[in-house]
């Protein structure tokens, strides 16, 4: 059977079910456990890759469960949002298996794989939900799985952060969930379709908008509700870092958009879509400036994720196709440049026993792989030229400049240039004298070489803009989401 053969409803279903079933057979078979995780892993990105193609050519697929009417059944929606969803996650799943493989090879944890492969299986499931109450399931799942990861590493620190990070995940998960009893108290159907024709202006509507974004907020880390991912990201491993930047913070943010386009959009509230870009103004400059006084590295790319997540808050109010492309595109080189940096501080801090900003020098000869591809995956964040960070920021500030939206462009082009500086610092740091690192273990080459294939991968994306955005756009409407 061909590709062309393939139908959305054969591939969907598949990129939850391989990784439930992957996770079932690494908990049984845990001598297996690792060569099972990286062929489910490898597998859920080919299926992304065939139903990428499925959709470019047949368009947005609306999957009902069983033939049961709309309203009762489970219901799965694959559009070009859905897509860019799925494809950072088959990406960078794959990846940071490669890399997590001989990270925990000396201290391997026997439930490790096969929670990781439910928290992938969690993120494709929340992407293809078409029912807010579906959602609320799959963030509960990919919180849980999340908190369980964080402690990989087992220790008083980890413990700490992991239950901050718990205690965060279950308040959003609750006020998310209030917000879907009002709606479903008040027009009697949880599916999103449904929800949208039937939705109209009034204070419980209104609550409920609130609630469900309030709560998306804290587990997307969005300022000034992040206050458990600098904690979470700097006691968690390498991997687990990578995994909670490039995926579980940014599927929240995904669902905040989604259910802005898709659900509140008929509301048009322009006075909450101000909100969220003020908010994601401050992040920027106050992440920015967070970022740029650290002295350790993974808490200075926490932050710097802080700062980030503040960019994709601006399309709320811009609302146009180039504003929502532009936002597309951050998130898509945020996933894959910030997963490498993440990556590379493992290896730092893997080699070296630590990972100060300050004894950076002798890191710089031993790892020049891992050091290169960090000033690569830079690029993005920074948004230099042809780096795929260059093409959000340049389409967004494109967008706030034909709208007359002077501050914002402003403050985005501020938070580029604090970007470059706490950048710069690091690789400043790399070519100054520091203390000597005390070598504590080998950095394998597939950690050197999994780093570096994210990194260029954040700018090869720059390359293929139009292509990406003709297929991340399928059967999106932009304009005027707002």
């Amino acid at each position: 059977m061909s590709i062309t053969e393939l139908d959305a409803t054969d591939l969907a279903p598949l990129l939850v079910l391989a990784p439930i079933l992957g996770a079932a057979v690494a908990l049984i078979f845990r001598r297996m456990a690792t060569t099972v995780s990286l062929l489910t892993t490898a597998l859920s990105a080919l299926l992304v890759v065939a139903l990428s193609c499925v959709i470019s050519q047949n368009g947005a697929a609306n999957i009902v469960a069983g033939g049961w009417p709309k309203a009762f059944a489970i219901s799965l929606y694959v559009d070009g949002l859905t897509l860019l969803m799925l494809a950072i996650t088959g990406i960078v799943g794959f990846f940071v298996a490669l890399y997590a493989k001989d990270y925990f090879s000396k201290t391997p944890n026997e439930t490790f794989w096969s929670v990781y492969l439910l928290l992938l299986a969690a993120i494709n499931a929340l992407a293809l939900s078409r029912d807010i109450f579906n959602i609320y399931v799959t963030l509960e799942c990919l919180g849980l799985a999340s908190v369980a990861l964080v402690v990989s590493e087992q220790n008083e620190k980890t413990l700490s952060s992991a239950l901050r990070y718990l205690m965060a995940a279950l308040v959003g998960s609750m006020l998310y969930l209030f917000g879907v009893a009002f709606l479903y108290h008040n027009y009697g159907t949880l599916n999103i379709d449904l929800l949208s024709n039937a939705i109209t202006h009034g204070p419980v509507t209104y609550t409920a908008m609130a609630l469900m974004v309030s709560g998306l907020m804290i587990k997307a880390a969005i300022f000034p509700l992040h206050f458990w991912l600098p904690a979470a990201h700097s006691s968690a491993p390498a991997p687990v870092s990578a995994i909670l930047s490039a995926l579980v913070v940014k599927a929240s943010a995904y669902l905040i958009i989604r259910l802005w386009l898709d659900l509140f959009s008929p509301l048009s509230v322009p006075m909450f879509a101000e909100l969220l870009s003020l908010i994601g103004m401050v992040a920027i400059i106050w992440g920015s400036i967070q970022a740029l006084l650290q002295t350790r590295l993974k808490l200075l790319i926490a932050y710097s994720t802080v700062a980030q997540l503040g960019y994709l808050m601006q399309g709320f109010v811009l609302a146009s196709e180039t504003a929502w492309q532009g936002v597309i595109y951050i998130a898509l080189s945020h996933a894959l440049a910030k997963s490498a940096m993440f990556l590379a501080a493992g290896n730092i801090r893997h080699y070296s026993g630590d990972d100060r900003i300050g004894n950076l020098n002798e890191v710089i000869r031993k790892l020049p792989i891992t050091m290169t591809a960090f000033a690569i995956a830079s690029m993005s964040i920074m948004g230099l030229p042809p780096s795929s960070g260059f093409i959000g920021k340049w389409l967004l500030l494109e967008a706030a400049l034909t709208e007359g939206r002077i501050f914002q462009a402003v403050v985005m082009a501020i938070g580029g240039i604090l970007a470059s500086a706490y950048i710069f610092k690091v690789i400043g740091h790399a070519f100054t004298p520091g203390e000597t690192a005390q070598s504590q273990q080998r950095v394998t080459p597939i950690m050197s070489w999994t780093t570096m294939a994210l990194a260029l991968l954040s700018i090869l994306a720059g390359f293929s803009a139009n292509e990406l955005l003709a297929l991340f756009s399928v059967a999106m409407n932009f304009p005027g989401a707002a």
